[in-house]
């Protein structure tokens, strides 16, 4: 009974730290663009639906959409993404593209919220035993909750920090706002749109 006890235990403990979620890295050069706009021999590829878990969850939570896109240049000068290339919705709604620190700003996760796993530290785990004759029962018990509440928020602060980390570097490296694309040249990169709905996107050329 007791093997099954301590079983049960490690069991909720493994559940329990798997609250944070990791960040899977983009593969911009790899993704299947499946959306196209086409203005003055510039061609404009995007992808929605990058993010998964809780990055996903805030992307709903907080109105933001990440947008993966590939902006080809095939005029025969150099242009300015955010300046001489603007984008915008097919329907012609205004566009509001946001500055990358921005959006992973939005859409973090929150290291200090798994501190509230401190509220476990109290907690005894608590075994009866009676002798053979039914005689008296004794109790022991374990502070359990001293492991159980620094270790689960502890491993879940670790676990989201390192995936913010993964997630900024990324949000960094492929900013395209004030991005220079040459002639002949093409630029991939990552954007974060305030909207609620996977309207198509237009590019127009100044």
């Amino acid at each position: 009974m007791r093997i099954i006890k301590i079983a049960c235990m490690f069991f909720a403990v493994s559940m329990l730290t798997n609250c944070a979620s990791g960040y899977k890295e983009i593969q911009l050069k790899s993704i299947n663009y499946i959306s196209k706009n086409e203005d003055s021999d510039i061609i404009l590829e995007y992808k929605y639906d990058l993010l998964d878990k809780k990055y996903a969850k805030k992307e709903t939570k907080r109105g933001v959409k990440l947008v993966a896109v590939r902006i080809t240049n095939n005029s025969e000068k150099d242009i300015i993404f955010g300046r001489d290339v603007k984008l915008g919705y097919v329907n012609g709604h205004e566009l509001y593209v946001m500055d990358n620190d921005k959006v992973y700003k939005t859409l973090k996760q929150s290291p200090a919220s798994y501190l509230w796993y401190l509220l476990l530290t109290p907690i005894n785990f608590y075994t009866y035993e009676t002798n053979s004759y039914g005689g008296q029962e004794t109790t022991s018990s374990f502070p359990i909750g001293l492991i159980l509440g620094p270790g689960i928020a502890g491993g879940n602060m670790i676990a989201s920090a390192n995936a913010n980390k993964k997630f900024k570097t990324q949000m960094l490296d492929y900013n395209l706002n004030g991005t220079v694309i040459k002639s002949g040249e093409i630029k991939h990169g990552l954007i974060g749109i305030e909207a609620d709905t996977y309207e198509a996107l237009t590019l127009t050329v100044q």
